[in-house]
């Protein structure tokens, strides 16, 4: 909207013409989504508190989190509305993957919302059943893989709807250019063609498969929204170095003109995340929700499958993985020791792993700060690819 604005008063007043910096912008939308997250943080609480829109804690977690029960839940909508109108106002709203990005976003932080209604209004831990939330997931998700597979492809609407054209007339056989390949980090040009269906069911998974990931990484007070943040700055700096084409030559990445809009997005998320830090910091005087949660991990998805960047999401954002994995390898050995011996044995003493390591005695400030290192430490090294190749 301001950059609109700027175009039309420019002749008039030439600083204006300083909009037309990414950098800039990006800069002033991650500090007026800090700035509406602090400001508008106090309300939102005691909004979410006269509610009663207070958290229902699971009852086979730790009982150290008992003493949580009723903190104001689903602030993640001040998360969301921080982005929302950060990015409106600072972003190119012509810009193709700046609408994709955010209706992605506000789609799963719709399911999230409903989930944590159910959650705090019928005071049911488990909210939204799984196959109701994962069909809704995957609805968003296959709309924005259909349109991301031919969107990274061209650079125009009109080029992306006459590439879909062709892969419909074609029988839908059609190969994708070498931009869309999936990109293995630390070679110079090893990458493998994935064609239109493979290109879709990676997105798919990229975009479901993170949202869910970061979901269930958040169970302790500020132990998502960091590594949420590092990972998005992250891809941020990819999405500026993937749009401009003297940059992605000399650094042997894709060029996709137009990525680097996404640096506006990343970095009012990273904005509305600090802003969040600053009221979910231990100990929490608000908690995210589904609401952010499942919209922050589809936002990262989305924008790892825009830089073609999936593999380094899933090393820059290692915690999220390892969380994931620690909760289908503890449900998987459970099932398969009780199917087979009559009893149900853990790996874990509690899944996902941030609460094993609360079991085990670390204090929960602990395990959040260690988990930020590590992210920190995996966020460097995704960054090193950059020139190790």
């Amino acid at each position: 909207m301001l950059l609109w604005l700027a175009h039309y008063f420019h002749q008039d007043v030439g600083f204006l013409r300083i909009f037309n910096f990414i950098t800039f912008r990006a800069v002033f939308a991650t500090l007026t989504a800090l700035g509406i997250g602090l400001i508008a943080g106090p309300a939102v609480i005691r909004m979410l508190a006269r509610l009663k829109v207070g958290q229902a804690v699971r009852t086979d977690g730790p009982q150290t989190h008992l003493i949580k029960s009723g903190t104001p839940t689903m602030g993640g909508i001040l998360i969301l509305i921080s982005i929302a109108i950060s990015t409106l106002l600072w972003s190119d709203l012509s810009n193709r993957f700046v609408w994709i990005v955010l209706w992605v976003t506000l789609g799963f932080g719709a399911i999230g919302w409903v989930d944590d209604y159910r959650k705090v209004v019928y005071k049911d831990p488990n909210g939204m059943r799984s196959r109701e939330k994962f069909f809704w997931q995957s609805l968003i998700g296959i709309v924005a893989a259909i349109y991301l597979a031919f969107s990274v492809s061209e650079s125009t609407n009109y080029q992306v709807w006459s590439l879909f054209l062709s892969w419909v007339e074609s029988g839908f056989n059609l190969n994708l250019p070498p931009k869309a390949d999936l990109i293995v980090p630390f070679f110079k040009s090893v990458s493998y063609p994935l064609g239109v269906w493979g290109f879709m069911a990676l997105t798919y998974f990229v975009i479901v498969g993170t949202s869910n990931a970061v979901n269930l990484t958040d169970g302790l007070d500020g132990l998502a929204i960091m590594p949420t943040v590092m990972v998005g700055t992250a891809l941020g700096l990819f999405a500026y170095l993937t749009g401009n084409v003297t940059y992605a030559k000399y650094l042997l990445i894709p060029h996709i003109p137009g990525a680097g809009e996404l640096l506006i997005f990343c970095g009012a998320m990273a904005g509305a995340g600090l802003a969040f830090l600053w009221y979910n910091a231990h100990p929490a005087q608000v908690f995210m929700g589904d609401v952010g949660a499942l919209a922050l991990g589809g936002a990262l998805g989305v924008v790892a499958v825009i830089v073609r960047q999936e593999i380094l999401l899933f090393i820059m954002g290692g915690i999220f993985v390892v969380e994931t994995l620690s909760v289908m390898l503890q449900v998987m050995v459970f099932k398969f020791t009780k199917k087979r011996y009559g009893v149900g044995k853990r790996v874990f003493l509690m899944a996902p792993l941030h609460h094993h390591y609360e079991q085990k005695g670390w204090k929960e400030t602990q395990v959040v700060v260690r988990f930020w290192i590590i992210t920190i430490i995996l966020v460097l090294f995704g960054l090193s690819t950059l020139k190790l190749r």
